[in-house]
Order: C-alpha cells, then structure tokens, then sequence
C-alpha cells in the first residue's frame, strides 16, 4: 500500500557535507537538498528563463517551440504502412512461390516465421500507443499545462569526458528550459566520477541554476555486489537519496543519459502521468516510459540516423505493448525511465560487475515484484544516434552481451526471461535470416527457392516483412516530426525501405558477435561510445 500522499512535505534544509564514502556535496556550486519550503524552488525562475533559449530542441525559438508541441500533439501512429506492405507482399508471393520447396524450405520456413511473437505484441502496442494518446488528450483537455505536485528529481550519469560536455550541456538546459513549470519541485542531478576531465566545466554549468546538483561518486566507493560502470554511479545516487530521505512515493526519479535532453512534449506528458498517479490510489503505477526520439540536427551521420528509425518505433509498438500493459518483460531504457524512488530504493542498481544493461535487469526484477505496476507515456525524449558505423556497432553489441547473460541468468524469475529470451535469440539469428545473405547463400547451393515448406505460413512472413517495412518508416516518420523543420524529405522514406537488408545486418552481426562473447566467457567492457551534440 502507498504511503498517504503529503501535499506539502518539509524537507532537510541543513547545508550539508556528508562524511565517509559519500564525500562532500554541500551546496556549494549545486543544490544539495531540497527546501524546506517547496515554494522556495520557484525563486530564480526568471533567471532560468533567460537561458532556456539555449535549452529548447534544436536552438528553437518560442514560435518555433509552440510549433513542435502542436506539430506533436497531433501525431499518432498509422496502420498503413503494414496494411500497403502485407498487400503488396502477399500478392507478389503468388507469382514467386515455387510450389515445390528447396534445400532451403525448411530452415527459411522456420526462421522468417520466428519474429511472429514480436510482430504480435508490436502491432497490439500500436493499437494501445493510439488509444492511450487520444484517452489522454481527452482527458486533459482544455486544462491547460498541469503543475505537479510530486517532486522530480532528473539523474544524468556522465563519465565526464570533454568530448560529451557538449550533449551534456546541451540536454541539462532542456531539463532546466521544459520541466521547470510543471515541476515546481524539481532537481537535477548530474553525477560524476571523481577526478573526470571535464569536471571544471561540469561544476561551471551546475553553477547556473538552483535547481543543478552534481553528485561525485569516489573512486574508492565500492557497492556491496562489486557493481561497475554506469550501474556502479546510478546506484551511488540511489544510496545517496536514501540517505537524504527522499526514498518517498511521492518523489520521482528520472533517469535519463547524458546526451539525451527533453521537449515540451516530455514535460507535459510525465506531469499528466504522476498527477494521474495521485488518483489512482491502490491501481497507482510506480514505472513509466515514453518514446526515444533522435532529432536530424543531432545527428553527425545520417546513415546510422537513418538506421535508428527502428528504435522510437518499438518504444511504439512493442514496448509500449508490455510496459503500457503493467509488466515490463521487454525491458526498459536507460534514458527517459521514470521511477518512484521508493520503489527504485527496494531494487536498487547493484546487480554485479556483470551486469552491462542495467536498465533491462532493473525492469525484469520489477516485473517479478510489481507485476500490472508499469506504464507507458506519450512525451519523448531527443537524443543522438550514434556518429560512426563502428560507435554503431560496438552499441548493438554490448546490448546483445548484456542481455544474453540476463536470459542466463538463475537468480531472476525463469517466466520474466522468456520473452526476453526469444528476443535474444531472434536477434542472434539475425544475420542468416537477412534476406541478402539467404539470396547469396541460395545462390552458392546453387537452389536459390526460397520458398516455404507449406504456404500457410507466408501470411506469417508478409507480416513479419510488412511490420518490419512499417518500423523503419513511422520512426523515420517520429524522427521527422521532432526535428526542425518536422518533415521528412523527400529521399528518407525511399531510402530507408530500400536499405532494410542493410539495417538488418547493422543489427543483426553486432548481435551475434555480442552473444558469441558472452559465450566465451570474455571479460565485459562498458564503451562509451561518442555523444553528438
């Protein structure tokens, strides 16, 4: 049962310096805690204001910023890309299909029927991602910008770098720009490694607001499990809140990376969830997510932009799908993921020097404790694809590594791995479902039938195919929509069809090479890849 919700809360006001492993953090070039009198946080307000042109997405202006938030209230997904695509495929397999299958039929009859599931649980998540969207524009409709009464509190993990401050900078301001007026209770956390390199202007910018804090993990600090990377500093934030006595339910966590800013759209829509939260007294949810989005204007490579059109269309349709449903089986993100800290405070982050997602094992935990307790959000988040083939490929790998030692792992419930499970090995399998190397390989057998045992299952493939054909294209349609101009042009959609086999194998090599590490035993290694800015 949730603890009564407090209207007003009175928090620590002392300027403190806690000892032994935590260090200092006393107010001193960062907020440490939170006022005693909430209203306090509002002062300043003004002079956040003037540097929250610097924050909105893509250096917009008022009228612009105005514009993207109708731009995006006005979006939902579309079904006709599946529709056109399944038609189209269906329709050309009556003159191809062999009657007869090859040396190929079997293998081909079983792998391009495999994603089925997927497809299923993504095509239910578009169907749950439009109703919501038009449940919630209803609901809030003519209420205005909602003012929550629940504190937030946004943790950027960074490894401090001079080569990230850029994004860095670049999303904080948002935080600052967007959430300040719906949250009037809101801190900022930046956390850090001690000794990182670009600490001198890290501590410069939590300089320029109130609201900024920046959180110094020690090198000496060590969890009790041996926990590294990114995990290591999220759950010395956890500890640190604790500590402080902000493990409530009516505080919010946020954790988002530290090349990942927010919109209006972000805003608006995790306001409306946590005051919806309040309502709900025991059917409350203690989880959420929304979409991933990647503007044009942060992106150095518009190759792999192209190919990160696949990432807000699962967020879509099958994440939103389980994780909108209550129980987050498929996993979370890192970034854009909303937690009630008391919550967070009973599973924490320390799950091992193994553990490279940190995020998936966080939600798979949650949905053994707290199943029917997640859900979804329309805000979005504006992050980077990665700038290189190679930033690419080393991201899709550790994802890989990390989740097939999840599946592997007994200490997490067996019927929270499953899907998870078959995702991986969806994944893994990849590259010899591609439709270019089966062409090549047929081509080397010297059979290249491609057709399947039995033709019952090729409205299994169309769909597969034309669900495939219809990621690729709303989230290049999303990716669009929260760039500057909102459209795309008019060589994107061609492209980014005809380059699917490709894609395909941008993601699918990197997942076999991690699982094929795993196996291995190799010692993991958290990369951080670079942060376009």
């Amino acid at each position: 049962m949730l603890n009564k919700y407090l209207f007003r809360v009175k928090w620590p006001t002392a300027d403190r310096s806690l000892p032994g492993e935590y260090g200092g953090l006393g107010r001193k070039g960062g907020s440490n805690v939170v006022p005693a009198d909430w209203d306090a946080s509002l002062e300043g307000r003004e002079e956040l204001s003037a540097e929250a042109p610097r924050a909105t997405i893509t250096s917009l202006n008022r009228g612009q910023t105005s514009a993207l938030h109708r731009r995006l209230d006005r979006w939902e997904p579309t079904y006709l890309p599946i529709a056109f695509g399944y038609l189209g495929i269906v329709v050309t397999d009556r003159f191809f299909v062999d009657p007869v299958a090859g040396v190929l039929g079997w293998p081909l009859t079983i792998l391009w029927s495999w994603q089925i599931l997927n497809t299923l649980s993504g095509m239910f998540g578009i169907r749950r991602t439009r109703k919501a969207l038009r449940e919630s524009a209803a609901r809030w409709s003519g209420r205005g910008m909602p003012r929550c009464r629940d504190f937030l509190i946004v943790v950027i993990p960074t490894i401090g770098r001079h080569d990230v401050y850029p994004a860095l900078e670049r999303s904080v301001l948002s935080y600052v720009a967007h959430l300040s007026e719906p949250f009037p209770y809101l801190r900022i956390d930046i956390v850090v490694e001690e000794g990182c390199e670009a600490r001198r202007q890290i501590s410069m910018l939590a300089a320029q607001s109130p609201q900024i804090r920046l959180v110094t993990v020690p090198k000496r600090y060590r969890t009790v499990n041996g926990t590294k990377f990114k995990a290591r500093a999220a759950h010395y934030s956890h500890e640190l809140r604790i500590r402080e006595h902000e493990d409530r339910d009516d505080v919010w966590v946020l954790h988002m990376d530290d090349d990942t800013g927010v919109g209006p759209d972000t805003a608006v829509a995790m306001a409306r969830f946590i005051e919806e939260q309040r309502q709900a007294d025991g059917d409350a949810k203690h989880l959420a997510q929304g979409i991933l989005t990647y503007p044009r204007e942060y992106a150095v490579n518009r190759f792999t932009w192209l190919a990160d059109s696949v990432r807000p269309a699962e967020d879509v349709g099958r994440f939103s799908a389980w994780t909108g449903s209550g129980t987050p089986r498929a996993g979370v993100h890192g970034e854009l993921l909303l937690v009630r800290a008391s919550i967070e405070a009973a599973i924490g982050w320390d799950f091992g020097p193994g553990s490279l997602v940190e995020d998936a094992q966080f939600a798979l935990i949650f949905s053994a404790r707290y199943k029917g307790r997640s859900g979804w959000f329309g805000g979005r988040s504006y992050g980077a694809s990665p700038a290189s083939l190679r930033d690419f490929f080393q991201q899709r790998q550790r994802w890989s590594w990390g989740l097939a030692g999840l599946v592997c792992n007994s200490s997490l419930q067996l019927r929270n791995r499953l899907l998870l499970g078959y995702s991986v090995m969806a994944w893994v399998v990849g590259p010899i479902q591609n439709v270019g190397v089966v062409m090549l390989l047929g081509v080397l057998l010297s059979d290249p039938n491609t057709s399947p045992v039995t033709v019952f299952v090729i409205p299994l493939w169309a769909l597969n195919m034309a669900y495939t054909i219809w990621m690729y294209w709303e989230g290049l349609r999303v990716n669009a929509c929260v760039s500057g101009d909102g459209r795309r042009r008019w060589w994107e959609p061609i492209a980014v069809i005809v380059l699917i086999p490709v894609f395909g194998l941008m993601e699918s090599v990197p997942g076999l090479c991690g699982f094929v590490k795993f196996l291995r035993g190799v010692e993991n290694r958290f990369m951080v890849i670079a942060k376009p800015s």
